[in-house]
């Protein structure tokens, strides 16, 4: 990647009440869509809450578009990001959708009404109801509308799906992909949820307990692990590097998990082993496998 960074964690470390978070060494580049991916209570929130400074690290750096700053975000940058929160903000509770949208023009200098507008008739989001008396889908449909209208170059997306229908998030998925296109603009969004990695990611960035064990571009990861029955020399194949699970499944028929690279296919050609049957592991096993310990090979960091 030859790209500007948008966010750098250079050994940033977060001390919480069970674990802590980090040291995280991590380069998030300008203009895709990057998915910090892991079960609950990973870390994932905790690293926006680092980006938005809304708490700081207790050691390390961060840097965004490569400048630090020791206390809070410089207003001009602040308000060129976007944020959905995991939860809903308590002090938006008596709050309509135009009272939202009045308070987000005034605040920020790019907002756009006329998308505004239109995102929330597109989406049936009610104009004059407080949000606390929106449903959970509702009030997560306004607060995404809200940040797309504000057409921010950072958008920080906290379990974005959350309360949303399959068909809402589709067309949530549909807006935000729209969005790329014609803007400059980075979204990193926390996920646990494969299928958002999937249809949105370009680069995944998996957090385990605190951990951030690498960035890989999402792609690269489609065909790297395979499952076979094979027969054939079937002896020491379970000491074999590239073979991780291996199970007999039948008279001389053996099931293996396999990363299919150079050393394995010349191991196969050496051995003369027939492959019975293939196919290549869906990403969320992939995941799996590698918060076990098996890397990908094309780990950026």
């Amino acid at each position: 990647m030859t790209e500007g960074m948008a966010i750098e964690f250079k050994g940033a470390v977060k001390h919480r009440r069970r674990h802590s978070i980090g040291p995280i060494d991590l380069k998030i580049p300008q203009g895709y869509i990057i998915a910090l991916v892991g079960s609950n209570g990973s870390g994932k929130s905790t690293m926006l809450s680092m980006m938005m400074r809304t708490i700081k690290p207790d050691r390390g750096e961060i840097h965004w578009y490569g400048e630090s700053f020791s206390g809070e975000l410089p207003l001009e940058l602040r308000q060129s990001i976007g944020y959905v929160p995991e939860g809903p903000i308590a002090e938006e509770n008596g709050m309509t959708a135009d009272a939202i949208a009045k308070f987000r023009a005034h605040w920020c200098p790019s907002w756009d009404e006329a998308r505004f507008n239109g995102l929330i008739e597109q989406f049936h989001v009610p104009r004059n109801e407080r949000l606390n008396r929106m449903s959970k889908g509702e009030r997560r449909k306004l607060e995404i509308s809200t940040v797309l209208a504000a057409r921010p170059r950072l958008m920080l997306l906290d379990e974005p799906s959350s309360g949303l229908d399959p068909f809402a998030w589709g067309d949530m998925i549909d807006e935000l992909q729209a969005y790329m296109e014609n803007e400059d603009v980075t979204i990193i969004l926390s996920t646990h949820i494969v299928d958002e990695v999937k249809r949105l990611a370009d680069y995944i960035v998996l957090v385990d307990e605190g951990r951030v064990l690498g960035m890989v571009e999402k792609d690269s990861l489609y065909g790297t692990w395979k499952e076979l029955w094979v027969q054939g020399a079937l002896e020491g194949l379970s000491q074999v590097k590239e073979v991780v699970k291996c199970e007999p499944d039948g008279p001389h028929l053996m099931r293996i998990i396999v990363r299919d690279n150079a050393q394995w296919n010349q191991y196969l050609t050496a051995t003369g082993m027939q492959i019975m049957k293939s196919h290549s592991l869906e990403l969320e096993e992939i995941l799996r496998l590698w918060i076990k310990g098996y890397e990908p090979e094309e780990l950026l960091v």
